[in-house]
């Protein structure tokens, strides 16, 4: 995530690369006559390809372990309703979970920031068709298991609920709101996670997810919307009403919609950058700025797993990632654009390729995302805070230096390592780090080994020890 309102941060970017102008991509047209309705019971939402709960077949055995894990085999199929006009949401969601942890568990712990943003009323959970008394503990839902999953047991648990967006930007909201005429979803599908806090004094991200192999969500709209997602449409009705996507490889599913999106879309080495904007918006600039920085990092780091990668206006506030989709909020200053589009891109690597614990080790992914971001760009910077040590949860770092300590102080690190080492070498174990850790959880000290490897120079001591205590 990027930190940075459009008026706190204006960043002076040199080394900026001239590209052609892009060709428009003709707009599917979109009804703006349709009415509000109102929001379908939850009881009549059924996941795509799923069906009622029926009589249950369970691998849970009797017994309890006190034991829960985010390392699960977890697929998703989910139905999703809007109520435009009335900013109300509807989830029907089931996960289909192997128990792929290597000890029994008899929990799940599913993640949602609907839970702390959107007034969340649950409506029924199930286990293998059996309800049981889920709990909600901050941005967490706790399912127990009624029992034991053994490793490699699966189980499907179904999670029916209502919540409300938010109408501002304030604080957090923006995370999870309509406002500026686009509606922001982040985080709503409730998945395998672990107890996190929410509440931090800085805007670093409380999140962590692994992979799944497989996500499917059917959208149904109160009106026809323009929806970017994390996936790729495979279905649409004859209304435009109801949408299907389906997403692999992926450590969420985050939804933007607006009733006027326009498009504008290039092939970019193997991929196609797609930006989705709204009248007045620069589109044109925006395409510029994400297809360039995609090119140049997909040339570093590796090749990009999904076939289109989105950016969207979003309602507003911060830049933010998700896999396969960014978001570039409304009213981003031009100085800021190539730095925000470069930022957000780099975490379709870092964070998305491979993740990590981004509440307790959040150098892994906004220092690296932010180092490779200013390479390309040529715009590193000193920092503007005290030197700080780098492996600090988000917790503990101030508002007002969160963003110089991890993101300019640890870029400049990872940059310091690049010198030493060479760049020939240094760009190579960055590459190979992402290559053996993807679809992975990942930690800053795998990160610093990885490096550490690729020379002959001890960077444990003379570099990253003083930096990382808990580490080293």
């Amino acid at each position: 995530m990027s930190p940075r309102t459009p008026a706190l941060l204006a960043v002076l970017l040199t080394g900026a690369i001239a590209v052609s102008a892009p060709a428009a991509v003709p707009v599917r047209a979109v009804s703006l006559e349709s009415e509000d309705v109102a929001v379908a019971p939850l009881e009549s939402v059924v996941p795509s390809g799923a069906e009622p709960d029926a009589a249950p077949t369970t691998d849970i055995v009797p017994g309890s372990v006190n034991r829960t894990s985010l390392f699960l085999d977890a697929t998703y199929d989910a139905a999703l309703r809007i109520s435009w006009g009335t900013r109300k949401i509807s989830v029907d969601s089931t996960a289909t979970i192997r128990n792929t942890s290597g000890a029994p568990i008899d929990r799940i712990e599913l993640n949602t920031i609907a839970a702390r943003l959107g007034g969340i009323q649950l409506h029924g959970v199930t286990v293998d068709g059996v309800a049981v008394s889920a709990t909600r503990s901050d941005q967490t839902i706790v399912v127990p298991l009624g029992g034991v999953l053994p490793v490699d047991g699966t189980t499907r648990i179904r999670v029916r609920f209502h919540a409300t967006l938010r109408s501002s930007l304030s604080g957090s909201n923006w995370l999870f709101t309509k406002a500026n005429g686009i509606i922001d979803l982040y985080r709503w599908l409730p998945w395998v996670s672990r107890k996190i806090a929410f509440d931090r004094p800085n805007h670093g991200d409380p999140f962590e997810t692994p992979s799944s192999r497989s996500v499917r969500v059917k959208i149904t709209t109160s009106r026809p919307l323009v929806l970017a997602t994390s996936g790729d449409r495979t279905s649409v009705s004859a209304d435009g009403l109801t949408q299907t996507f389906a997403a692999t490889d992926v450590r969420d599913f985050t939804v933007t919609a607006a009733t006027d999106y326009r498009t504008r879309s290039r092939v970019v080495r193997d991929s196609v950058v797609r930006v989705y904007y709204r009248p007045g918006a620069p589109g044109a600039a925006m395409l510029d700025a994400a297809a360039d920085a995609f090119d140049a990092l997909e040339r570093r780091l590796g090749s990009y797993p999904h076939r289109t990668f989105r950016v969207a206006q979003s309602a507003g506030a911060y830049g933010m990632e998700s896999p396969g989709l960014v978001w570039i909020p409304t009213g981003v200053a031009a100085s800021n654009l190539r730095y925000l589009a470069a930022h957000e891109t780099a975490h379709q690597w870092f964070y998305g390729i491979v993740g990590n614990d981004q509440a307790k080790q959040p150098f892994a992914d906004e220092a690296a995302a932010d180092f490779v971001a200013r390479s390309i760009l040529g715009a590193r910077r000193g920092s503007r805070c005290a030197t700080a040590t780098l492996d600090r949860t988000i917790y503990e770092y101030s508002a007002a230096c969160y963003y110089e300590k991890i993101y300019i102080q640890g870029g400049n690190l990872l940059d310091a390592a690049r010198r030493k080492m060479g760049s020939t070498a240094f760009w190579a174990a960055l590459r190979g780090y992402i290559a053996a850790n993807r679809n992975t959880i990942s930690k800053t000290e795998t990160l610093l080994d990885a490096l550490d490897a690729a020379t002959p120079i001890d960077l444990g001591k003379t570099l990253f020890a003083p930096r990382f205590p808990r580490i080293y």
